[in-house]
């Protein structure tokens, strides 16, 4: 999910904000012809997650969904009475796999028989999550944990807590999808759409790059006064995120126009895309820069938030900025940068900068 601690970004240079008032719960506003923006409710600090709605004339392709809630679908069927004109929903488009994007796609398409449109990954991974339901940590989430130097009452609480589980905030999913993947070509909204894809916050994420005008569907993958997520999971704990985010940036910077306006997963659609992609990639390098100087002496994921977030990690916080901490430190330690050890002590991976 995309509820996260931060890594500090720079103050938006350049970037411009067209709309400085989201719509209000129930309403939406029309972002460029035949394109209307609305927002979610999200039960955490990042209290939303903004929607997309593109006209087919006859209907509707939706882009996200919000999480599966009573309350998301009465917004939603309020939509369905008000902005979206009593029209049906044809398509749903999934820009990647998290709950706040593919929450209510399962119950939009049993609602309305609409197609649901995705990558690979994020169906065959959003099914599988909402499918493994877990009533206990299992054993390797909670060595993994550990392995991250996660604080002992943390760790006891998690330990003995129900875990969260996708099925929670996730309507059950169908068992077929419409694939898209890097280079297609999608027709929505009365628009010829490149697909390029992202990764690093999840894999294989979809973004839409309009060819008809400057428009440009970002999911989470660039978001305007946020870092997203970019974490490493127990399912894949040699995972390079860092790595893939990096490369994803750095291949949209050809792409990017000033005047391109970017449509993100949170936040305000902005103008001003080359610049924010330099401060996404300046930001994070550094990050790691930071990082490094910090690991002179051995460091667990868990004692290196000071550096990384420049702030106090509560509890409703500390998980994603745990496995951000652990994200850094391997793309340190994958890349040659640092050392790592299994620390006898409290059996955590610590991490100290080579030379």
């Amino acid at each position: 999910m995309t509820e996260q601690a931060p890594i500090p970004v720079t103050p938006p240079q350049g970037l411009r904000y067209p709309w400085e008032v989201p719509p209000a719960e129930g309403e939406a506003i029309e972002v460029a012809p035949g394109v209307l923006w609305f927002r979610l409710p999200l039960p955490m600090k990042l209290d939303h997650v903004n929607v997309y709605a593109l006209d087919e004339g006859d209907s509707w392709t939706v882009i996200d969904t919000g999480f599966a809630s009573r309350r998301g679908k009465d917004i939603w069927r309020g939509l369905m009475a008000g902005p979206l004109d009593g029209k049906p929903i044809s398509r749903v488009v999934v820009t990647h796999h998290h709950p706040d994007h593919i929450g209510l796609a399962g119950w939009l398409l049993a609602e309305f028989g609409a197609e649901l449109v995705t990558t690979r990954t994020a169906w065959l991974t959003a099914r599988m999550l909402t499918l493994d339901v877990q009533d206990v940590p299992v054993a390797e989430a909670l060595a993994f944990y550990r392995q991250s130097g996660m604080a002992a009452e943390i760790y006891d609480k998690r330990a003995s807590e129900r875990p969260f589980n996708f099925s929670d905030v996730v309507a059950p999913l169908p068992l077929g999808f419409t694939r898209i993947h890097q280079g297609d070509v999608i027709r929505m909204g009365g628009r010829d759409w490149d697909v390029h894809i992202g990764n690093g916050h999840a894999p294989e994420h979809a973004t839409f790059w309009s060819r008809d005008d400057n428009l440009v569907i970002a999911g989470d993958q660039i978001l305007p006064s946020i870092s997203p997520n970019i974490g490493v999971y127990p399912t894949e704990p040699m995972a390079d995120p860092i790595g893939e985010w990096l490369e994803a940036c750095e291949r949209f910077v050809p792409l990017a126009q000033e005047d391109h306006l970017v449509l993100g997963g949170h936040k305000l659609p902005f103008t001003g895309l080359p610049t924010r992609l330099k401060q996404l990639i300046e930001n994070h390098h550094s990050a790691l820069r930071r990082l490094l100087a910090y690991i002179d002496t051995p460091k667990s994921a868990a004692e290196c938030f000071a550096p990384l977030f420049k702030r106090s990690i509560g509890e409703a916080e500390y998980g994603l900025a745990l496995v951000e901490a652990v994200a850094h430190l391997s793309h340190l330690y994958q890349v040659g940068d640092a050392t790592r050890e299994l620390r006898s002590s409290d059996g955590a991976w610590v991490y100290q900068r080579k030379g």
